[in-house]
C-alpha cells in the first residue's frame, strides 16, 4: 500500500535536505579595553564554553522548505495520491493540509524525512473517523429491560459480499454472547434467500424469510418480532443489492429502513473498487442516512485509497474489514493499524 508515495516522500525529503542551511553568524569574543579607571577583562573559560557549543550546533543544520518548492512536488504527490485510489477532493485537502504544515517551517535537516512522514500521518488520522464499538451499543441496547432487540440494516450495491459480511458479523456477534436472528429481505435476487440460510445452517443461526416477490420491509418487520417473543439480542437485515444511480430502488431501501427502524444502518463496499465507490456511499447516505462503513476484498487491495475518501467524504467510520471468504476474516477497523499498513 502507497509503496511509491513512501518512496516519493523520501526522495522528496533527501532533496530538500541538500538544501543550503540556515545561515547562522558566528559571533566574535570581545577584546579587553579600558572603561576609564576600569578595565575590562573577558571571562575566557566561558568564552571557550560559549564557542565550544556554538560549533556544536553549527554543525546542526536547518532548513526552511519555500512555497515555491512545495509546489514542484505537490503536484507528483497529489498524482500518487489519486493512483493509489484516493479521491480527488481527498488527495486536494491532503496537500493543503501538508502544506499549512510545512511551507516555512524551520526544519532540522536530519529530521526532515520524520518531520513531514509524521505531518502526512497526522493529516490521514484526522481525516479517518474514529470507530465505534458494535458490541457495546448491542449490549447497552439489550441490556435494558424494554428487550427490545438491536436492529442492523446492511446495504449496498451488487456483489459487493454483502450476505458474507452479515454471516461474518454474526459469527463475530456470536462469539461474544450475543444471539442473532437473520431476515432475509433480500426478496428479489435469485438464491439470494437459500444463500443466507446455508450460513443460517452453519452458524446455527434462525432466518426469518418468505417466498420470492414479497414486500422486504415485511421480512424485516417480522424478523424484529421474532427476535423480541424469543428474546434474540440482535436483528441482521440483508437487503437486495441495488444500483446507486436507480431512485426507484433506492426509494424501496428508505422504506425498509422506514419500517424496520435500525439502530445502525451500515453500507458495505469493495476496498478495490476505487473512486466508484464514493458516489455508491453518497447516494445510499442520501436516501437512509448510514452509520458506518464495512469495506470487503481489504486483503487484495495494494493501494488503500479507498478507505481514506469513503471516511472523508461521508465523515462515517468504517466499522470492520473483510480479509477473506471465512467467517473468521473480519476485523475491527483501527485507524493507527491501517496508517501502518499504508507503510508510512
Amino acid at each position: 500500500m502507497f509503496k511509491k508515495l513512501r518512496n516519493k516522500l523520501k526522495n522528496w525529503t533527501k532533496k530538500v535536505a541538500e538544501k543550503p542551511s540556515v545561515e547562522t553568524k558566528e559571533v566574535k569574543p570581545p577584546m579587553k579595553f579600558d572603561v576609564g579607571k576600569q578595565k575590562y577583562e573577558p571571562d575566557v573559560e566561558k568564552i571557550k564554553k560559549s564557542s565550544f557549543i556554538k560549533k556544536v550546533t553549527s554543525k546542526i543544520s536547518k532548513i526552511k522548505i519555500s512555497e515555491k518548492e512545495f509546489e514542484v512536488y505537490s503536484e507528483e504527490l497529489e498524482m500518487l495520491l489519486l493512483e493509489n485510489n484516493v479521491a480527488l477532493e481527498v488527495a486536494e485537502k491532503i496537500i493543503q493540509e501538508l502544506k499549512q504544515k510545512i511551507v516555512g517551517k524551520e526544519l532540522l535537516k536530519k529530521e526532515v524525512e520524520g518531520e513531514i512522514t509524521d505531518c502526512f500521518k497526522e493529516i490521514i488520522e484526522e481525516i479517518l473517523v474514529d470507530p465505534f464499538d458494535v458490541i457495546e451499543k448491542v449490549k447497552e441496547k439489550t441490556s435494558d429491560q424494554s428487550k427490545e432487540p438491536y436492529v442492523i440494516l446492511f446495504c449496498g450495491i451488487n456483489g459487493t459480499g454483502k450476505t458474507t459480511t452479515i454471516a461474518k458479523i454474526a459469527s463475530f456477534l456470536k462469539k461474544k454472547k450475543i444471539s442473532c436472528v437473520f431476515a432475509a429481505a433480500d426478496t428479489f435476487r435469485a438464491a439470494s434467500i437459500e444463500q443466507i440460510k446455508k450460513h443460517g445452517e452453519k452458524l446455527d443461526i434462525k432466518v426469518i424469510s418468505q417466498e420470492y416477490g414479497t414486500d422486504p420491509a415485511a421480512v424485516g418487520f417480522d424478523a424484529i418480532k421474532y427476535a423480541k417473543k424469543n428474546f434474540i439480542d440482535c436483528v441482521l437485515i440483508d437487503t437486495a443489492g441495488r444500483m446507486h444511480t436507480s431512485k426507484n430502488l433506492l426509494h424501496e431501501i428508505e422504506k425498509i429502513s422506514k419500517v424496520c427502524k435500525p439502530d445502525l444502518k451500515i453500507f458495505v463496499g469493495e476496498s478495490i473498487t476505487g473512486n466508484d465507490i464514493i458516489e455508491q456511499v453518497k447516494s445510499f447516505d442520501w436516501a437512509i442516512g448510514i452509520d458506518g462503513i464495512v469495506l470487503t476484498k481489504a486483503d487484495i487491495d495494494e493501494k488503500g485509497g479507498t478507505a481514506l475518501s469513503v471516511g472523508y467524504v461521508t465523515k462515517k467510520p468504517i466499522l470492520y474489514l473483510g480479509t477473506g471468504q471465512e467467517y473468521n476474516k473480519i476485523i475491527v477497523f483501527n485507524k493507527k493499524k491501517f496508517i501502518e499498513d499504508l507503510g508510512l
